[in-house]
């Protein structure tokens, strides 16, 4: 049995004002450092065999917490990055809308296959998120590891691991610094935390 513990990283300036990220390095807020503190408070007890998070400092930093009460390196781990929203990284939907509704319609139309310019579709993402997976469940069998990445990646994740069509990916909604506990067995995978924000409650 493989246990996954997924964790989206904190909150940033970004997030606030609920731009497209993607590849952007965008810094923790002083709020997002808090939630990393808690989570990583969080996972104090929790044995972890191996940490990989994505590359970006929203996601490293908020491992990094939680490396602190834990005697494992960080493993960098790109697959595990936000999708890749090209030209639109650092506009809102509205802004977007308005420069380029054409583009926002054709996106609407075809989610999947769709991508922004310069960036890539949820396919492509899918693609690199499943090669990541297929990879740490030959290396790391009957082991417990934390993933720390961003909402997108985390989402098709949980979908290819409950066999659930990409397309739903959107359904699974994961707060900031939210833990999702899940166990891989032969026969398919169990939930049994999704979403959790408990240990965020006094921020």
């Amino acid at each position: 049995m493989l246990n996954l513990l997924l964790v989206r990283h904190g909150e940033t300036e970004w997030n606030l004002s609920q731009r497209f990220q993607g590849h952007s390095d965008v810094p923790l807020t002083n709020i997002g450092q808090q939630q990393a503190a808690s989570i990583a408070r969080r996972l104090a007890d929790e044995e972890i065999h191996a940490i990989y998070t994505s590359d970006l400092s929203r996601a490293w930093d908020t491992a990094m917490a939680i490396s602190e009460f834990h005697e494992i390196d960080l493993q960098s781990e790109l697959r595990l990055r936000e999708g890749n929203f090209g030209q639109w990284e650092g506009m809102t939907y509205a802004e977007i809308e308005q420069s380029d509704p054409e583009a926002v319609k054709a996106w609407h139309e075809d989610l999947l296959n769709f991508s922004p310019p310069g960036g890539e579709t949820p396919l492509q993402l899918s693609r690199r998120v499943t090669s990541f997976y297929d990879e740490i469940q030959t290396k790391h069998s009957d082991q417990t590891l934390l993933l720390v990445a961003h909402g997108g990646s985390l989402q098709i994740l949980i979908c290819l691991l409950l066999d659930i069509p990409i397309g739903k990916f959107w359904q699974f909604n994961l707060e900031h610094c939210s833990l999702s506990k899940i166990s891989i067995y032969p026969e398919g995978a169990i939930i049994n935390v999704l979403n959790d924000t408990g240990h965020l409650i006094t921020l």
